[in-house]
């Protein structure tokens, strides 16, 4: 079988296994099957390819943050003073295995990274920005911009028709 590594491999009925799989990702394989108007063999077949070929990393339920008492949800700039192979491996690793981080990533700009954080509390995001961020070498900026309100979360991408 031949691999798939960008969009323009898949077909229409890739797309709609797709969008349907990340609006539901509880549907069966048979109830996926009727919604692309396949079989469910030749369903089951384009859906195992689509995980084979890394566009579906996963399966996962979405939780609400805030009735799991998550009320603070911070959004931090970090700079490093230096950046060598070992502070950012070193970040890299401690983030990693942080519970609190959702997002990070290396970006443009005036921060070396972007982080989105989830907290109890302020006293709780007080105590995660000391006892965790400052603790990593090599830092020399930490900017937070707290959520005042969420207008739009998703972690769904516009999968084209």
């Amino acid at each position: 079988m031949s691999s798939k590594n960008s969009k323009q491999d898949l077909d229409h009925v890739d797309l709609t296994i797709l969008r349907l799989l990340q609006q539901d990702g509880t549907l069966s394989n048979p109830q996926l099957a009727e919604q692309v108007s396949l079989s469910v063999t030749p369903c089951w077949r384009r859906l195992k390819r689509l995980e084979q070929d890394g566009f579906i990393t996963g399966y996962q339920a979405n939780l609400h943050r805030r009735k799991l008492g998550l009320d603070v949800l911070a959004f931090v700039q970090l700079s490093f003073l230096v950046v060598t192979d070992v502070s950012i491996q070193l970040f890299e690793e401690v983030i990693r295995g942080c519970p609190e981080v959702l997002s990070c990533h290396k970006v443009t700009g005036q921060a070396d990274y972007l982080l989105q954080v989830v907290a109890k509390d302020l006293d709780a995001y007080s105590d995660f920005v000391d006892n965790v961020l400052r603790v990593i070498p090599g830092i020399s900026m930490i900017h937070s911009s707290l959520a005042m309100r969420e207008i739009k979360a998703s972690n769904r991408f516009p999968v084209p028709d």
